[in-house]
């Protein structure tokens, strides 16, 4: 039977981490998402880095097989139906909601994200989740963003997208401010933060306006 170390060093093997894990019923869901040293390069090697929508098409090969090959159905934070990952992440006591309204978990930081779920018929032993990274912090997300987008007083989507526009900014290189601000959050290459705002920047403006 699947257990949690199976799972950490499978998930490992495919530029994967696992983030974290409930069960309900005695079923355990558990959450995966990229390694921020391998994956990366894995995915700059593979056969989905030229096409239009790599990052989702990688993610989706690459969990469909590691949950054929562990005997648990995958799910994706993509696509259709909707899948309720914001509710699995708050279920598994590892994301907490941050000073600023985004998800943070407890080794991710702010930088938290998705690749897909695996869900499992049968219950697996998964190990205590560590206290909230935010309550011994200092908030320094609160005060990151240059132009005040992202604060205490919530997320002002307009503003955020003005200041991507701007030449002056650094996030669409090195990934959202706020995001990098957090002690817990794990740098990124920078060529991954590049994709991903450039991503964010032109699928999510639409929704300011």
């Amino acid at each position: 039977m699947t257990t949690h170390d199976t799972l950490v060093d499978r998930a490992a093997r495919q530029a994967l981490t696992v983030l974290g894990g409930f069960t309900e019923d005695g079923r355990t869901t558990v959450l995966l998402g990229p390694d921020p040293d391998r994956f990366w390069p894995a995915l700059q090697a593979a056969p989905e880095r030229d096409l239009p929508n790599p990052v989702d098409t990688w993610s989706t090969r690459v969990v469909t097989a590691l949950a054929d090959d562990l005997g648990a159905q995958a799910r994706f934070p993509f696509g259709q139906p909707l899948q309720p990952f914001l509710t699995w992440a708050m279920n598994t006591g590892r994301c907490h909601i941050s000073p600023v309204g985004m998800l943070v978990h407890d080794t991710q930081g702010l930088m938290v994200s998705f690749r897909g779920a695996l869900l499992f018929d049968h219950e697996i032993a998964l190990p205590a989740a560590p206290p909230k990274p935010c309550d011994t912090c200092t908030a320094p997300c609160l005060t990151a963003c240059p132009v005040d987008a992202l604060g205490p007083d919530g997320y002002d989507l307009p503003v955020c997208h003005g200041w991507l526009d701007d030449p002056r900014n650094t996030c669409m290189d090195r990934g959202c401010a706020v995001r990098r601000a957090c002690p817990v959050s794990q740098p990124r290459p920078d060529a991954q933060s590049a994709h991903h705002m450039a991503s964010f920047h032109t699928t999510e403006r639409g929704t300011d306006r």
